[in-house]
């Protein structure tokens, strides 16, 4: 058994092509298409693969589009548990625009599972014969799934032993926040809705983590701030990481690439410390990366030895 099981039950096909400019009305010649397969634990998954982890990824498929997700894992070498789904698998659609550099990313919002679909999922995880090390839920909730969804998902694995880690938003993640979970990857924006408070500064960022951790539903907070870097908070150390100073391409997966890099850290026995520089080494390598695609681990390894980490009030290291 692997030593990391992803959990995506809004998973999805992503489809990425280059257009000359986005206008209205007018048929809009495209470059052939690209597929990648999608959805947050999908993408944790192929990041962790490609680092040299063990990983499963478990996901609801179906129709064409959910066979295709399949053979796309397949040939990326991820191993996977995929359970029946009466509806298509979605796809998403993003269309990079040359003349002016920008992207335009159309996200669907995944057809309505029936019950028994999505319990499938929890079953698989609960039926594996041997333990994993951390159980990582991450992405959106589709309809017909309840906003507890990645909160069972994270009994499941506190039976297992495993270590839980979620990456969502909204009701999902207060959800999964309310029950309990070992690591949560919030950016700015889904950390400040949360806490209904605009955090504009490090030392509001650190102290909206440690409520969390303090309140012991939380033990650890690995905060994305975009282009300002990121922070990693436990109850004994705040770090934050400065920002590589690199050509952006395309921002499409740094965040899956960010927790992918971490949790691959971390199984490895990395320390907290080392496994976060993993971590930003991995969410920048995925920005120099053209269209869907993810973190490379050439460079990822490249970067590793620029990312610059700091004690929040303390000096760079």
């Amino acid at each position: 058994m692997p030593d990391i099981v992803t959990v995506t039950i809004n998973p999805a096909v992503d489809i990425f092509v280059d257009v000359e400019r986005v206008e209205p009305t007018r048929k809009m010649r495209c470059t052939s298409p690209k597929r990648d397969p999608g959805g947050g634990g999908i993408n944790v998954a192929r990041v962790a693969c490609r680092l040299g982890g063990d990983v499963t990824a478990i996901y609801p498929a179906g129709g064409a589009i959910g066979k295709l997700l399949q053979k796309l894992l397949d040939r990326e070498g991820i191993p996977s548990i995929a359970t029946p789904s009466h509806v298509e698998t979605r796809e998403n659609f993003t269309a990079y625009e040359t003349t002016s550099g920008d992207q335009f990313r159309f996200v669907l919002p995944g057809s309505s599972l029936h019950r028994a679909e999505w319990e499938a999922c929890l079953h698989r995880l609960t039926s594996l014969e041997r333990k994993p090390s951390f159980v990582v839920a991450s992405g959106s909730i589709p309809p017909g799934v309840p906003d507890d969804f990645f909160a069972r998902v994270f009994r499941e694995a506190r039976k297992l032993g495993a270590r839980s880690v979620v990456d969502t938003s909204g009701d999902a993640l207060k959800a999964s926040i309310a029950d309990g979970v070992d690591i949560i990857k919030p950016n700015l924006n889904e950390l400040s809705e949360f806490t209904g408070h605009k955090l504009d500064s490090d030392a509001a960022c650190v102290a909206a983590c440690r409520a969390l951790i303090d309140d012991g539903r939380v033990k650890m907070v690995a905060l994305t701030l975009g282009g300002d870097g990121a922070m990693l908070v436990t109850k004994e150390r705040a770090l934050k990481s400065k920002p590589l100073q690199i050509e952006v391409v395309s921002a499409v997966g740094a965040g899956d690439s960010f927790l992918g890099g971490l949790v691959w850290a971390l199984a490895q026995g990395q320390s907290e410390g080392e496994a976060f520089r993993v971590a930003v080494a991995a969410g920048t390598a995925a920005v120099m990366s053209p269209g869907t695609e993810l973190c490379r681990a050439g460079d990822v390894e490249r970067l590793l030895p620029k990312v610059e980490i700091a004690e929040i009030g303390g000096a760079a290291r």
